[in-house]
């Protein structure tokens, strides 16, 4: 259990707080995870993971997997630094070598712009982490026979393994968490899954009642770590994620960044956080089986595998920390559920998107100013998961001329208010559905991601 913090003020003063510290990390046999946090010597943080049910670790597994261990511990520690995002951090159990000072410079900093730009920070956050000596960086297999898939129970995660089922790999499903999506997909994979279980320190909700700064942090970089050492114990060749070129697309330019709500699932960050795995893993790769891919290409692959079309959710509020308000499939009023809708409806019927969401969403007038909104159109794009907004633009332009959709009332709103402000050669959807080479996939699963993600 988590010890019980120093002290919980009544009032939170983030500017009181003046260094971040790295206190302690812990694996025992079982796979119970416990990480130790605090700001200045006043409060306390312990954060807790339990790796999938069956894990053992030896003690020889524990030496192998310490620089993994380590990777999670500083990675996961955002989630208590944002609270006061002091300048000073220290490293007291290990000093992490430059490869991951580098990924984790970019987590606390670029990984919390928006917490800055909505919380009305006078600038980013940029703290400065100690850079220990650098080991001789561990290569990847040149093969891969087992890979580990995390799934989040939406559409990309879905085309992310049945791109990976195609080849010879063997395959294995993994989750922190088991919100219903994701079991209704693991389900309908008939896939083994590896289930690893997160505790964030319960003081801290009650620190953002009493005025602790809150909001987005880089989680797909923390799940990402907890898939790693997954696959480390459990002798897996990589972990290939489910994040697509559009990811790295942000919303807003501020403090002279592009602040990027999906940053840690960016290309820059995918090229960060392999580095560090580099220094700290054994011998494991990383990347995102989809990186070539628009969330158009995606989508349109999605489309096609209709077993899934039940199962799938891709609405965040699911995922919402307080059970409370947590839903358990569309909500159909966010960015997300109107971007998916969007990006679904050129290759899909309306009946068959009426019974997967409940609702038409491009027929209800009410939700035009959402669906503007996904191409910047009045105001910047939304801080969600969702694509960039030329092929947002790429989607409406496919709809304007698909005699299924072309009469529903918000498609007719945006072919005569939104299209019309933009260049006649912006979101062409052939370029925005074209693949792209600027990715980290091996060779070996080119022809997968081509044969899946292609026309």
């Amino acid at each position: 259990m988590a010890v019980e913090p120093t002290q919980r003020p009544a009032l939170f003063d983030s500017a009181s707080y003046h260094a971040f510290r790295f206190v302690a990390r812990d694996i025992d046999e079982r796979g119970h995870i416990t990480l130790r946090y605090a700001l200045d010597d006043d409060i306390d943080f312990v954060e807790e993971f339990d790796l999938p049910s069956g894990t053992h670790v030896s003690s020889d597994d524990r030496e192998r997997v310490d620089g993994l261990l380590s990777l999670l511990h500083w990675v996961a520690g955002v989630s208590y630094f944002k609270t006061a995002v002091p300048n000073d951090v220290r490293c007291e159990s290990g000093t992490p070598p430059p490869a991951t000072a580098a990924l984790l410079e970019a987590l606390y900093s670029e990984g919390l712009g928006e917490l800055a730009f909505v919380n009305g920070l006078r600038s980013l956050p940029r703290p400065s982490f100690p850079v220990g000596v650098a080991a001789p960086p561990v290569a990847a297999a040149d093969e891969l026979s087992r890979v580990l898939v995390p799934v989040g129970g939406g559409k990309d995660s879905i085309v992310a393994l049945e791109t990976v089922r195609r080849s010879a790999c063997e395959l294995a499903l993994f989750s922190v968490g088991d919100a219903p999506a994701i079991t209704r997909t693991a389900a309908v994979a008939g896939l083994p899954r590896l289930i690893a279980h997160r505790r964030l320190d319960p003081g801290l909700a009650a620190l953002n009642r009493t005025g602790a700064l809150n909001g987005h942090v880089p989680i797909t970089a923390i799940v990402a770590c907890v898939a790693l050492l997954t696959a480390a114990l459990h002798r897996f060749d990589a972990v290939a994620m489910a994040n697509e070129r559009s990811a790295s697309s942000g919303n807003v330019t501020w403090d002279g960044i592009e602040v990027n709500h999906q940053f840690s699932k960016s290309l820059r960050a995918e090229h960060l956080l392999r580095a560090a795995v580099a220094e700290l893993g054994p011998g494991l790769d990383i990347f995102s089986v989809l990186r070539p891919a628009s969330e158009l290409a995606i989508a349109r692959a999605f489309a096609r595998l209709v077993a899934y079309h039940d199962a799938f959710t891709s609405c965040n509020a699911i995922f919402r920390l307080d059970p409370a308000l947590r839903t358990a499939s569309w909500c159909c009023d966010c960015p997300k559920c109107r971007f998916v809708f969007l990006v679904l409806a050129p290759f899909s019927d309306p009946a068959h998107l009426r019974d997967v969401f409940g609702c038409d969403m491009l027929d209800d007038e009410r939700q035009f100013g959402g669906f503007a909104l996904l191409t910047a159109t009045g105001g910047n794009k939304p801080f969600e998961c969702v694509g960039e907004e030329e092929e947002s633009l790429a989607a409406m332009r496919m709809l304007a001329t698909d005699p299924r959709w072309r009469e529903h009332a918000v498609v007719r709103r945006l072919g005569a208010e939104v299209l019309p402000t933009f260049a006649a050669s912006a979101g062409s959807p052939a370029a925005t559905l074209a693949l792209s080479g600027d990715h980290a996939v091996p060779a070996a699963l080119l022809p997968d991601v081509r044969a899946v993600l292609g026309a």
